[in-house]
């Protein structure tokens, strides 16, 4: 009874939503949505700001530390990317 309650939860959307989504719908099927990535990407980006414009010299440096604040997680990926010889 219990696998078959658990199988009717896991609908595609288009079971779900074919009348009326935010209706009983919603609450049968549970739509829900784990971003959490944002998050991790906030802190990063909080932690990258301080690093960045803290090391700054200029007013112009710290605009580009704030920039490299915004686009650090393409950096981490190269540098990854060469490390492995990829």
């Amino acid at each position: 009874m219990e696998e078959e309650k658990a199988s009717n939860t896991t609908a595609t959307n288009e079971e779900c939503c074919k009348d009326n989504c935010c209706s009983e719908n919603y609450k049968k099927y549970k739509h829900g949505n784990a971003n959490g990535g944002g998050a991790i990407y906030g802190l990063g980006f909080i932690g990258a700001a301080i690093y960045f414009i803290g090391h700054a010299a200029t007013f112009g440096l710290g605009i580009l530390g704030f920039l490299k604040a915004i686009v650090w997680p393409a950096f981490v990926i190269y540098k990854l990317l060469e490390f492995f010889h990829l």
